[in-house]
C-alpha cells in the first residue's frame, strides 16, 4: 500500500482536473466540494489590496475550513486558482459568450495562474503552498477561435482561463512556464512531499 489507511483524505473541490491529478497519483480520497462565497472573498481581497496569490490562498483555506469542520479527523485538501492578467482577475466564464470575451482579452498577452493549496485537519492548518505559472497566449484568428470554442464546448466553462491545457487548449499558447499540475489547479509534487513527511504516504 502506498498510502496509510488513516487519516482519510478529502478533496474540498469539485474540479475534475484536481480529482484526476490525485487519482492518477494513486491516492485514495473522497470529494466534498466546499460551499463558500468566492466572489465575496475576492472582493474583500481586492479591497485590502492583496495580490492574486494571497487571495487564492485565502480561498483555498476557506474551502478546507468549511469541509474540515464537518470531518475533523480527515486531512482536507483545499485549493484555488486565480488568473491574473496585468492586475485584472478572471473567473470561470459564465457562458460561451463570456468565454469568447475572455479569450479575446487574453490573446497575444501573458498571464499568471495564482494557484494555492492548503491542508487542514480539524481547526489546524497543517501546510500550505502557492505557485505562479506564467503562460503566453498567441494572437488568435477569428476562424481559430470559432473552431476552438465549437470543439471544446462547455469544457471551457470549467476553467478560469476558458482553456484546458491538457486538451486542445494547448494550441492557444506560445510559451508555458511552470509546473504542469500547478497549471491544472493543484501543486501536486509539493503536496505529495508533505504527505510523505506526515506519514500519509510511504517515504
Amino acid at each position: 500500500m502506498l498510502q496509510a489507511e488513516s487519516p482519510p483524505l478529502v478533496l474540498a473541490s469539485g474540479s475534475p482536473a484536481r480529482r484526476a491529478l490525485l487519482a492518477n497519483a494513486g491516492l485514495r480520497f473522497t470529494v466534498r466540494p466546499a460551499d463558500v462565497d468566492e466572489a465575496a472573498l475576492k472582493r474583500q481581497a481586492r479591497a485590502q489590496g492583496l495580490r492574486a496569490s494571497e487571495a487564492a490562498l485565502i480561498l483555498a483555506d476557506a474551502k478546507a475550513i468549511r469541509v474540515a469542520q464537518d470531518d475533523p479527523g480527515a486531512l482536507v485538501i483545499g485549493a484555488d486558482q486565480i488568473l491574473d492578467c496585468d492586475g485584472v482577475w478572471y473567473d470561470k466564464p459564465p457562458d460561451m459568450a463570456g468565454a469568447r470575451r475572455q479569450l479575446l482579452a487574453l490573446h497575444g498577452r501573458s498571464h499568471t495562474l495564482a494557484t494555492a493549496v492548503v491542508l487542514r485537519q480539524g481547526d489546524r492548518r497543517l501546510w500550505q503552498h502557492s505557485g505562479l505559472p506564467r503562460l503566453t497566449m498567441r494572437t488568435l484568428s477569428a476562424q481559430f477561435l470559432d473552431a476552438y470554442l465549437a470543439a471544446e464546448g462547455s469544457h471551457v466553462l470549467a476553467s478560469v482561463g476558458a482553456y484546458r491545457l491538457e486538451g486542445p487548449g494547448v494550441q492557444l499558447f506560445t510559451a508555458v512556464e511552470g509546473d504542469h499540475a500547478t497549471i491544472l489547479g493543484l501543486p501536486l509534487l509539493p503536496l505529495l512531499g508533505f504527505l510523505r513527511e506526515a506519514g500519509v504516504l510511504r517515504p
